[in-house]
């Protein structure tokens, strides 16, 4: 047998633990000898410890055992219950067993009591199935009379048997009776296209109803609401769904509430597309649909129940029926006053206070959240086809316009003048104002239409600029044909460049942004050249008259002092007097030409070859003479305003020099000075004036071409060529027998 020191070896351990840290702890407590006085109390502690400890492990161990007594007991009496029941339901099963035979009939009984049942509803309800057809008859007579809600519940009532007979049917599975049924109850099929029919006549006049007895319209708002709760109802269920279920008929009161909307006001025969029609169809619209939303707002929203939105729904009808409208319309080919027409009253009009902005429809009514009335994309093509329209116009005008003042130029008096005196016609103000009212018409939209407008406004008139050119072109024509004709050439040809002086000068105008009135380089290019259309016409005029008497010269006669150049003064002297007639930068121009033109021609003069002088005698006169002309010439301009710095007659008293040499081997130095000042002179210009003098060796007029060639001039950028428009005649050809073909 083994010692209880082998069974309990943990206990063992913790003795031997214990008894170690007792003899540790009275090692020092008891170290020192005085301490040893304390002993009988430290036993007596010790021991009274010991007995409560004793004491309480005493009681843990009884509690613990007594509950493990009572333990054992519930156990003992529930393994003997549980016994007892397993007696009682073997029993039971057996008791069971011995009445089985006896249930049998009880399925009999069973059978017969739903019988029993089904047989006692039908009875039930026999009344009622004898009587549907007088239901039915009385229904109808009620719905003749338009009492709705009476015809309305006697209706339920027969939808509600047949249901209920469908129903039970559709449960015990008999779906072959279903069609008798619904043969027997087929009356209703009708009512309810009769009630339905109803309904809906007076939905479509409900804007009228409302106003006038809204009994009827509210009557048809209860008997929606009765079948749409029936509707709710079934589908909740979703066991069985009678036929003619879901009516929906919440839905088709919207359906035809938006038809009658849009069919009074957007189905209509086909609308005059033009201008007038066309106002008078959207001023229309606009008043009905104010008149018509004021009416929901106030009275139909009061009539129905506040979910149906309805007056969020007829907003939405209109606007939507107006976009698609609009789209009908634009589809068509629209005259300019048609397009400018719907876009005012898409982006004007209709968010104005005059219609959807109307205080009396403000706040409930809101459009702002249903999207534009005409997408971006849209609104784009419709400016684009506005301002074609607009530009085919303005071109037809345009052209009248031009007609008109190119008839003017052969009247028979001269042009009418400004305060001032300077000739004008109405053309810049007619034109400008035409294309600045498209503009200022066009502002009233949208500021991208004002701009496409504007920037079409330049281009017409760049394009007429053109046109304007080909007439005074054409006139000239016919002046050259016959002088006498227009009889004020001149003077039409002056007001025709202060026109393109005020055109000129009101084009910038035009532009919308004061901030950015810069006129494009291309209309600015098609000024400039009209102007100096206008200026060469004027030009050939002036040169016309001048050339009987530059033909004269150079003579001997013309040597010997004549009145050539006193007739010229006075040619020029009168074209000046006509050219006070055009305002100052223009007189200028003018003038500044004008003396060009004298110049080159006088010079051109001397170069065909005409004279050579035969003596130092000859040359002297030739020098006098054009000492004494050029003085005059310049005397004149610088009478008539031209500073003597900007003529270029200076040329003539350059070429004098070359003349009035004494030695002719000088003639390199003087011609390099000459070709210095005037690079654009060539050696043909240089070898006439060498034979012009008459004393001019070979070997002379070598060395200077020969110094000309090693001196290339280049023309500054500023330099106004003179020489270079002057041809000088070809040399005579030695063998040729008949001079008039060879030149």
């Amino acid at each position: 047998a083994s010692s209880p020191d082998d069974e309990w070896p943990e206990a063992e351990k913790a003795e031997k633990l214990a008894r170690g840290a007792a003899l540790k702890w009275a090692s020092g407590v008891f170290y020192c000898p005085e301490k040893l006085e304390g002993l009988g109390q430290y036993r007596s502690r010790e021991t009274q410890r010991n007995s409560s400890i004793q004491s309480r492990l005493k009681s843990t161990v009884q509690s613990y055992l007594e509950g493990v007594s009572a333990g054992l007991e519930q156990l003992r009496s529930a393994a003997q219950e549980v016994q007892s029941v397993c007696q009682d339901l073997g029993a039971a099963r057996w008791a069971l067993l011995d009445s089985a035979d006896r249930f049998q009939g009880l399925q009999q009984m069973r059978a017969l009591m739903a019988e029993h049942v089904q047989l006692a509803s039908v009875v039930q309800v026999l009344p009622q199935l004898f009587s549907v057809h007088e239901v039915f008859s009385h229904t109808l007579q009620l719905l003749r009379g338009q009492h709705l809600l009476e015809a309305h519940a006697e209706l339920m009532m027969m939808e509600h048997l047949r249901d209920d007979i469908l129903s039970q049917l559709h449960l015990r599975g008999l779906s072959g009776a279903q069609a008798t049924v619904l043969s027997y109850f087929g009356g209703l099929q009708e009512l309810n296209e009769s009630l339905a029919k109803q309904l809906w006549d007076i939905v479509g006049s409900s804007l009228q109803l409302v106003r006038e007895d809204p009994v009827l319209f509210v009557t048809a708002v209860r008997i929606i609401e009765r079948e749409e709760k029936i509707d709710d109802t079934l589908l909740l269920e979703a066991t069985f769904l009678p036929p003619g279920r879901p009516k929906g008929w919440r839905q088709k009161f919207y359906h035809v509430l938006q038809e009658t909307i849009t069919g009074a006001h957007f189905h209509a025969a086909r609308m005059d597309a033009e201008g007038p029609g066309l106002a008078r169809h959207l001023a229309a619209l606009q008043k009905d649909i104010v008149s018509e939303l004021r009416v929901v707002k106030d009275l139909m929203v009061q009539c129905v129940p506040a979910h149906y939105n309805i007056l969020s729904v007829c907003t939405a009808t209109y606007h939507q029926a107006l976009t698609s409208h609009l789209q009908d319309i634009l589809r068509e080919d629209l005259d300019k006053q048609a397009l400018f027409l719907l876009l005012e009253w898409a982006l004007r009009v209709y968010h104005s206070p005059e219609m959807m902005g109307h205080p009396d429809l403000l706040p409930e009514v809101d459009v702002s959240a249903l999207g534009p009335l005409m997408s971006p994309e849209l609104v784009e093509l419709t400016e684009r086809k506005y301002v074609v329209k607009v530009k085919a116009s303005v071109l037809v005008w345009m052209q009248r316009t031009l007609e008109v003042e190119f008839k003017e130029w052969f009247r028979e008096e001269e042009p009418e003048m400004d305060h001032q005196g300077f000739f004008q016609s109405a053309l810049p103000v007619i034109v400008m104002q035409m294309l600045n009212e498209n503009i200022q018409v066009a502002s009233l939209i949208t500021d991208s239409l004002q701009q496409k407008v504007y920037n079409m406004a330049l281009e017409e008139l760049e394009a007429f600029l053109g046109r304007l050119r080909e007439a005074l072109v054409q006139c000239g024509k016919e002046h050259q044909k016959d002088r006498t004709v227009p009889k004020y050439y001149v003077s039409y040809l002056l007001a025709m460049l202060n026109n393109n002086l005020a055109l000129s000068s009101s084009v910038s105008s035009l532009h919308p942004d004061t901030a950015h009135r810069e006129v494009p380089t291309s209309l600015r290019a098609a000024l400039d050249r009209t102007q100096k259309k206008a200026c060469q016409l004027l030009l050939e005029e002036l040169l016309l008259d001048l050339q009987p008497l530059c033909l004269q010269l150079p003579s001997r006669k013309w040597l010997s002092g004549s009145q050539l150049v006193s007739s010229m003064c006075e040619v020029i002297d009168k074209y000046a007097k006509d050219f006070s007639r055009v305002k100052k930068p223009i007189f200028t121009l003018l003038l500044t030409e004008s003396e060009l033109l004298v110049a080159s021609q006088y010079l051109r003069a001397l170069m065909q070859k005409k004279m050579v002088c035969k003596s130092e005698e000859e040359r002297g006169q030739l020098c006098d003479r054009l000492l004494q002309d050029a003085t005059q010439l310049r005397e004149l301009f610088c009478g008539l305003g031209l500073d003597r710095s900007q003529q270029s007659l200076e040329a003539v008293f350059a070429l004098r020099e070359l003349i009035c040499l004494k030695d002719p081997a000088l003639l390199s130095l003087e011609v390099l000075g000459f070709i210095t000042k005037y690079p654009d002179v060539s050696d043909e210009h240089i070898s006439t004036l060498l034979d012009l003098r008459g004393d001019v060796s070979k070997e002379v007029r070598h060395m200077v071409l020969e110094m000309m060639a090693q001196h290339p001039q280049v023309l500054p950028e500023s330099y106004r060529p003179i020489f270079s428009t002057i041809l000088v005649p070809a040399p005579e050809l030695p063998f040729c027998l008949r001079k008039g073909k060879c030149a």
